[in-house]
């Protein structure tokens, strides 16, 4: 255990693999419970409803992963707005992954909905930190 311990503290390949699951975990939190919100409080349809989960949680992701997951500092509010355009441009490519998705698990295949959020936000966590770690947060600026 100790030395679990101390491979944690040290690795930072892992501390960035643990914290970005953290994270997208919370991530995934707060857009199901905007999904859901939407769909059963509101009684909005599948597709205004996961657009919403979709801007609540990019907005939430942005802001812990430049902090706490890729530690992202920028210098200048040029690298900032390229940080957060490319974070943009490649969350709105994995909303067309969880939209088709979902559209495909729930009207196609009949899938429960909730089901269907799950494995769609598995998909997407996965695709995100492709997009983060290698496109978006690629370079640690002091």
């Amino acid at each position: 255990m100790k030395q679990l311990i101390k491979r944690l503290k040290e690795d930072q390949k892992l501390q960035e693999i643990i914290a970005y699951l953290f994270f997208g975990g919370m991530t995934t939190v707060v857009n199901f419970i905007t999904f859901f919100l939407a769909r059963r409080l509101f009684g909005w349809n599948l597709v205004i409803s996961n657009t919403l989960s979709w801007i609540f949680s990019v907005l939430f992701a942005f802001a812990t992963n430049k902090r706490w997951v890729f530690k992202s500092q920028t210098t200048s509010m040029r690298q900032f707005f390229s940080e957060l355009s490319k974070f943009f441009f490649y969350r709105i490519v994995s909303f067309g992954i969880d939209m088709g998705c979902m559209l495909l698990f729930v009207d196609s295949l009949n899938m429960k909905e909730f089901w269907a959020k799950l494995i769609t936000q598995i998909i997407i966590v996965v695709a995100n930190y492709v997009f983060s770690k290698f496109f978006i947060f690629t370079q640690k600026n002091t």
